[in-house]
């Protein structure tokens, strides 16, 4: 693990693998409740080709945070990617966002697409505005954002493992988090208290105009049992992203890197190098 002060806060990485001339770092931007440490199935295939950089947001692990303070916020933490690849001097880089992840991918994309040459957003999370948004409501869970503030109570009550199954059987289906291995729900714990930042992190929703005028070239990977809102956004998003192309792993959910490694680095190689 190493840290790089940006915005006057120490964000910590890990950096595997090496660059080439034809192909950049690869930065990872985690979702809620992960870390650096969310793409620990894909490190591996991607550092045989590409430098990969998994960095922690700020307020993640390895800090532990107890959830005072009013620095939480997604400008923050999209200034904060935007410094990040400043600060590494390599050139525009590639990047992969999943989730929350996604969503401060496509604000760095709208901001600087100086800094990136190709983006992968992975389920990008959020909301899109209204003339976006499908005249029937996707089948499956209440989206993330009502389940936020119940959640982030039940944290702040202690009921911590309620909270993770409620926002984990919300994305990924009833049971989901009693089913997760040891290590994948203590990442979450770990970062327990980020939901409380996150009920009031003025997260904006996509809108069409900004969507229309991105100009970085674009993938957009979906889970082909995802449900809910999470699988309609990136669609969306896609129509309206100039060029943007779209592919979805069969048999999978919201962490389809997680549950599929090999398929998702063979598509995310394959577009980084086409």
């Amino acid at each position: 693990m190493q840290t790089l002060n940006v915005n006057g806060y120490d964000m910590a990485y890990l950096d595997v693998g090496r660059a080439t001339d034809h192909s950049p770092p690869l930065v990872l931007v985690h979702g809620t409740l992960g870390d650096f440490r969310t793409w620990n199935a894909v490190l591996g295939p991607l550092s045989k080709q590409h430098r990969v950089i998994s960095l922690s947001l700020r307020r993640f692990f390895p800090e532990h945070w107890d959830g005072i303070g009013d620095d939480y916020l997604m400008a923050q933490h999209v200034a904060d990617v935007i410094g990040f690849i400043e600060k590494l001097n390599a050139g525009p880089v590639d990047l992969i966002g999943h989730s929350r992840g996604g969503h401060i991918g496509f604000r760095v994309a709208q901001a600087r697409a100086d800094l990136l040459r190709k983006a992968i957003l992975a389920e990008p999370g959020g909301d899109l505005e209204a003339s976006l948004q499908p005249s029937s409501p996707p089948p499956g869970p209440v989206p993330l954002g009502p389940r936020v503030p119940v959640a982030a109570e039940m944290v702040r009550n202690g009921d911590i493992d309620g909270a993770l199954a409620l926002f984990v059987d919300g994305i990924d289906g009833e049971g989901a988090w009693a089913r997760w291995p040891a290590s994948a729900r203590q990442q979450l714990r770990d970062n327990i208290h980020t939901l409380l930042g996150q009920v009031g992190e003025n997260r904006q929703p996509f809108l069409k105009s900004e969507a229309e005028a991105i100009k970085t070239p674009m993938l957009l990977i979906g889970g082909g049992d995802t449900k809910g809102a999470l699988a309609v956004i990136w669609r969306v998003l896609a129509e309206h992203i100039p060029g943007a192309r779209t592919v979805v792993i069969p048999g999978t959910r919201h962490w389809m890197f997680e549950q599929a490694p090999q398929a998702f680095c063979n598509i995310v190689v394959e577009f980084l190098t086409v």
